[in-house]
């Protein structure tokens, strides 16, 4: 990245599209010059249900931040979740092309370029490469390598696939709306340097990002992104099951929700009496007991923990988690939602405390922290987004070409 780079992010969420507009300050570091959203209803349980309206959606943000910054934006990276995902890892040796000069930019881009040569399915596609590890001839494990005199050195990385299927709806919905794709990434590979603290980025960590209504897993062994996933449930479930329960408005269960939030019966303080204003029953002044509600919640929550806990056990990588990270406006707001998951999960848990993460609004921290990713790409020739002037380019780039394009190739 450069300075004055300015980078586009977008999250399409359950129920609304988030939009970040970041410029690569004097310190290297992402400064956020605009941030917009708008209501979209045209994903549903992870799955694309209406283009159109997700296309008209990601259209206004888009108008919003350039009325907003005096841009024109053409183009932007955007999220994907993690059900669409395959994480391939891969290692290859590569011989540095003058050993007496050291190791060279174009050496490690080149090595970067031939870990992808792996057989991809017929369904799947090429979204990402992630450098992880790198290590000379002598054995030393470097973070950078340029410049090290080694004859040749070892590149760990992780071969990022999506489902065609899905990338194919996600241009068709920004071509519709005027822009182009610059890359697409997993949501928890963008959120991790955003959502861990420091000590937790070198441990093994699981991400659990509950949104509105779907929950994104990410796991990480130390820096390495092995497994990723998302199950279709999150906080909309939770207001809708008390809703139906209590046979009141979906307006006021989510009021009562935000009001009462409570993961665990057990640590109910004060059994209070709630007037129900919206109760369908024949008993238009229906009181129930606080306790009444939490049990709702508690067993939604439990549901949740315990369908991760199923994916998790059956990939065989539960005994590879130290801590779990929990994430997203659909349940950080509920209390003890921690304690919750800790007895579910049988693992540590905690609500995210990145110290980056108090600075960015909730709504927009996915977008942000897509921005802040695609800002920290290592090797990369360009990261900015195409701003300013429209492109002569045609709208129709495999992803491959994006990606050589970031490494030189």
């Amino acid at each position: 990245m450069a300075i004055g780079d300015i980078i586009v992010g977008i999250d399409i969420g359950t129920s609304k599209v988030c939009t970040v507009v970041g410029e690569v300050n004097n310190f290297g570091q992402i400064e956020i010059i605009c941030n917009t959203s708008y209501k979209c209803s045209g994903l549903k349980k992870g799955k694309i249900i209406n283009e159109e309206d997700i296309t008209l959606s990601i259209a206004k943000t888009i108008q919003d931040a350039e009325e907003e910054t005096n841009l024109k934006i053409n183009s932007a990276y955007v999220t994907i979740p993690g059900k669409y995902v395959t994480i391939v890892q891969n290692t290859i040796t590569k011989d540095v092309k003058d050993k007496y000069a050291g190791i060279s930019v174009r050496d490690v881009q080149n090595a970067i370029m031939q870990v992808k040569d792996i057989d991809i399915p017929e369904a799947e596609t090429l979204i990402d490469i992630v450098p992880d590890k790198i290590v000379l001839d002598n054995g030393d494990v470097v973070a950078d390598p340029v410049g090290n005199l080694s004859s040749s050195f070892t590149i760990s990385a992780q071969v990022i696939l999506a489902q065609k299927d899905y990338v194919r709806q996600l241009h068709n919905i920004f071509k519709k709306a005027g822009l182009e794709i610059d890359g697409i990434v997993p949501t928890t590979l963008a959120e991790r340097n955003l959502v861990l603290d420091k000590n937790e980025l070198h441990d093994n960590v699981m991400i659990l990002d509950i949104g509105a209504g779907n929950t994104d897993i990410g796991v990480f062994e130390g820096s390495s992104f092995i497994y990723t996933n998302s199950i279709p449930v999150g906080g909309d479930n939770i207001t809708n099951d008390i809703a139906v329960v209590l046979n009141i408005s979906e307006e006021e269960a989510d009021k009562l929700k935000r009001q009462y939030g409570l993961a665990l019966k057990s640590y109910i303080d004060n059994d209070n009496d709630i007037i129900l204003n919206t109760s369908k029953d024949d008993n238009k002044n229906r009181i129930i007991k606080s306790s009444e509600l939490i049990e709702i919640i508690e067993a939604r929550i439990e549901e949740i923990f315990s369908i991760i806990n199923k994916d998790i056990t059956n990939q065989g990588i539960k005994s590879k988690i130290n801590n779990v990270v929990l994430t997203g406006q659909g349940i950080v707001n509920i209390s003890k939602s921690d304690v919750a998951g800790k007895i579910n999960l049988n693992i540590p848990v905690k609500i995210s405390t990145g110290r980056a993460i108090s600075t960015v609004k909730s709504t927009y921290r996915t977008s942000y922290a897509l921005v802040r990713y695609i800002a920290a790409r290592p090797f990369a020739k360009t990261v900015s987004s195409s701003i300013d002037t429209q492109s002569n380019e045609s709208f129709i780039k495999t992803i491959l070409e994006r990606i050589k394009e970031f490494f030189y190739s």
